[in-house]
């Protein structure tokens, strides 16, 4: 027994040792060349050797065995021999069409060929990067610049130059800069933060970020701060249609506004992975919609193309958010005003509706309510549907799990099947929307579904995607992924994922 003890030890500690290997590799792909390794969606970059290890018994998903380590460093080393121009990079994916290639094929030419569209000149220019301002520092606005340092690479890409916030205290800097340092959900910043309280800038792993004060987002000149041609992320909420959104236009070095929030009147309700490329280059003013829309209008596009949707009715068990109160008080919305943390409110959503803007086969099809609920991150959304075509629970669940690993909403639907997950297991998911297979009702054409979503950093990472579209930066998703057929896909028991996120 002892022997078998060792044993299994040393191995754990020869594979810690590989994957450690590894990290080297992962980095300079992304600093050097802004290539995003995954492995079936689970990012590689800045990550432990344990939890490359994760990530690689995590391929389980997509077939009977783990991703070997072995596999993953040839490729690894392969695409740095290559150089790729930036792109989001599935190994394992990779790693499967090489495996299916004829025998005797070179790996460095099978990758030229895969990664065709991403090959570029060794003399070619390194693209300069988008400059992108936050109006507003709060939830979303953190977990938005968190997201923006930790993708910054070499800085060609998105450029987080600026925070604007109304100033609340003559310690303004040092508390925004220690909320960004400290989450009671999302946990510590992974880095270092200095402030500068003299030049009024916090730098946050190498990112300096000038935080500007102002009440008024149409009197700044942000060209005076070296920010030119930038985004503007509204994250206050303040102001939601175009009149009101304008405001950023009017300020110098400002060329579009993305709002946080969803759109009034004619403004473009963007959920990136279903209508991003309607994104028109004079398009000046976008809205990201809800976490809600952006959580359930994925799941709901794979399900209408695969068994069309007659109707439905979205509940959403939401988590508390800053505008309801602590204890009760006054509120002008209706039963807000009750305590959030002692009480469920039955409250309205916008959600249901909102998806046609960005589905609009789904126009007029759904209703939707909600429940706020004393947590304070990650809501779950129950998606009660009435299909066209008849299915079962298998195959619904097997369609729905190949939708997460190879279709193109992958970077958007994700999907788990196990007895033991709750709501805090998927803090920190960078999906918009996960489904709960063990949880799916399936009886013909009635269908009930679960989706989890974290409402905070989910959200989030679908905003920054929605900005890349918006400067033209989203890499490139290689290899190319193809649409999932109900057909195509063989029901099959899934084993339990091992890492949510």
């Amino acid at each position: 027994m002892s022997h078998e003890f060792d044993a299994r030890r040393e191995e754990w500690i020869s594979r810690e040792e590989q994957a450690e290997r590894m990290i080297p590799l992962i980095g300079s792909l992304y600093r050097r060349h802004g290539v995003v390794t995954s492995i079936h969606g689970r990012r590689l970059i800045n990550r432990s050797a344990v939890e490359l290890l994760k990530a690689h018994r995590f391929a389980r998903q997509a077939g009977d065995v783990e991703l070997d380590l072995d596999d993953t460093t040839r490729v690894l080393e392969a695409l740095t021999e290559i150089a790729p121009g930036p792109a989001s990079i599935d190994v394992a994916r990779l790693v499967s069409r090489f495996h299916a290639a004829e025998p005797g094929t070179d790996l460095i030419d099978f990758l030229r060929g895969e990664l065709a569209p991403v090959l570029v000149d060794a003399g070619e220019p390194a693209a300069s990067g988008t400059d992108v301002v936050l109006y507003g520092f709060g939830r979303i606005g953190r977990l938005l610049a968190r997201i923006l340092i930790a993708h910054a690479g070499g800085g060609q890409n998105l450029r987080l130059r600026a925070i604007v916030v109304r100033k609340g205290a003559e310690n303004d800097l040092q508390k925004r800069a220690s909320l960004l340092r400290r989450d009671s959900v999302h946990g510590p910043f992974q880095g270092t933060i200095t402030v500068d309280e003299e030049a009024n800038t916090i730098l946050a792993n190498g990112t300096l970020i000038q935080v500007i004060y102002s009440d008024d987002p149409g009197t700044i000149d942000y060209t005076a701060y070296g920010i030119s041609d930038a985004i503007v992320v509204d994250n206050t909420g303040r102001w939601r249609d175009e009149a009101g959104l304008s405001r950023h236009l009017e300020s110098k070095g400002v060329a579009r506004v993305l709002l946080t929030a969803p759109g009034k009147g004619a403004i473009k309700n963007i959920v990136h992975g279903i209508n991003h490329d309607a994104i028109a280059d004079d398009d000046r003013i976008l809205s990201a919609a809800s976490c809600t829309t952006n959580a359930i209008t994925p799941v709901l596009a794979a399900i209408d193309d695969a068994y069309g949707i007659v109707r439905g009715h979205v509940e959403t068990v939401h988590s508390f958010t800053n505008d309801q109160n602590l204890i009760d008080n006054f509120h002008k919305g209706d039963r807000r005003g009750r305590s959030a943390v002692l009480n469920m409110v039955i409250t309205e959503t916008g959600a249901a509706k909102a998806v046609s803007k960005a589905l609009p086969a789904l126009e007029g099809k759904l209703t939707g309510s909600a429940i706020r609920v004393p947590t304070p991150d990650v809501s779950l959304a129950i998606l009660n549907l009435q299909l066209e075509r008849p299915t079962d629970k298998a195959a619904l669940n097997a369609y729905l799990r190949q939708v997460s690993l190879t279709s193109p909403l992958r970077q958007q639907v994700d999907y788990i099947e196990s007895a033991e997950v709750v709501s805090t297991d998927f803090v920190g998911s960078h999906r918009a929307g996960i489904v709960d297979g063990l949880a799916t009702i399936a009886d013909g054409t009635d269908v009930v579904l679960y989706v989890w979503y974290d409402n905070e950093y989910g959200y989030s990472c679908q905003v920054v995607r929605v900005i890349e579209a918006m400067a033209g930066t989203h890499p490139m998703v290689l290899p190319e992924r193809q649409p999932v057929r109900v057909e195509q896909v063989v029901a099959a028991s899934v084993p339990e994922v091992a890492e949510v996120g």
